[in-house]
């Protein structure tokens, strides 16, 4: 849809919603117990960290947090030390999270989709933009950290 806000929210959002939409429509498909449950929190508790981690970084950097932004510095400490997409694998452990909170078979299906989405829509042009504004500094560190864990 033209004019409609392309970002990794949205499409985790999205994600959730086929998720829930699946158990709504489909009940026999889902699983329950409470191994799953504690894992489901536990999936939760550290998606939500990592991202806040991460966001708190942009602010400190004082660069824009935003997709399809020129960022003004590279960012290579706390969390990007170990991955170079944080928030996005606290977005894919968060729809993980309630995947397997809701015992959803599909869920894991959707998790993976929007694993491929925030890889390839996100990521990859994100890290072009970094080679491309921070140059030598930039390939260093696409060399040095992984894209994801």
């Amino acid at each position: 849809m033209k004019g409609f806000p392309d970002l990794p929210p949205l499409w985790w959002l999205g994600s959730i919603v086929v998720i829930y939409a699946v158990k709504w429509s489909l009940p026999g498909w889902h699983f329950a117990s409470g191994l799953l449950t504690t894992l489901s929190w536990i999936l939760c508790v550290a998606g939500l960290a990592v991202i806040f981690w991460a966001a708190s970084w942009f602010l400190r950097k004082k660069t824009p947090i935003e997709p399809h932004h020129v960022p003004k510095t590279l960012i290579v400490e706390g969390p990007y030390h170990l991955s170079r997409n944080p928030i996005y694998l606290g977005l894919v452990l968060l729809t993980l999270a309630t995947a397997v909170g809701q015992g959803s078979l599909v869920g894991l299906v959707v998790t993976a989709a929007l694993w491929w989405v925030l890889d390839h829509r996100f990521a990859a042009v994100e890290e072009a933009q970094l080679a491309e504004t921070f140059g030598p500094e930039a390939a260093a560190y696409l060399k040095a950290t992984r894209r994801w864990i």
